[in-house]
């Protein structure tokens, strides 16, 4: 197999690793600071999630809550950049990382497909979550996480094999 798709990142021209480099250390920069705000406006807590994007609940009528329910318009605002932004992070993220030649085929499928399933889920889980349905936090949660996990794994393979295996 000698094509120019055989090839491992490690054994790209200097130039074409040092452009992928700083795409992904750019990438990771962005999804980093998004991991950030999930942080800051959820606490990582399920509690927090759920006021996030359903509300804060109030004991009476003359209670004010913390947070208000996300209006239809701001979930559709953010379903529709983060699915289509995300979609094209790991679109750019799962390319580079075919290349990869630390993990084994089978591995690095999950790890490229995965995202994508967890985008979808995430984000409906967030719709299911606004209209009453509080449990699904936990499914907006796993998904999140595995989602970064991929994220994270992909980038530190690539940042490795781009500048340190020879």
């Amino acid at each position: 197999m000698n094509n120019k798709f055989s090839k491992q990142l490690y054994q790209f021209p200097g130039k074409i690793k040092l452009i992928l480099f700083g795409i992904v250390v750019n990438l990771t920069c962005g999804v980093s600071l998004g991991l950030f705000y999930v942080a800051d406006t959820t606490h990582l807590s399920t509690i927090g999630t759920k006021e996030h994007f359903a509300g804060s609940e109030v004991n009476n009528e003359f209670d004010i809550p913390d947070k208000y329910p996300k209006p239809i318009s701001e979930l559709l605002t953010t379903t529709h950049n983060h699915i289509l932004s995300l979609t094209f992070v790991f679109i750019i993220m799962g390319s580079i990382f075919y290349f990869s030649s630390i993990f084994s085929e089978t591995i690095k499928t999950i790890i490229i497909i995965e995202p994508f399933l967890s985008i979808l889920t995430t984000f409906g889980g967030i719709w299911l979550v606004s209209f009453g349905y509080p449990l699904f936090v936990y499914l907006i949660m796993l998904s999140g996480i595995l989602m970064y996990i991929c994220f994270f794994i992909m980038a530190g393979s690539i940042l490795y094999e781009l500048a340190l295996k020879k």
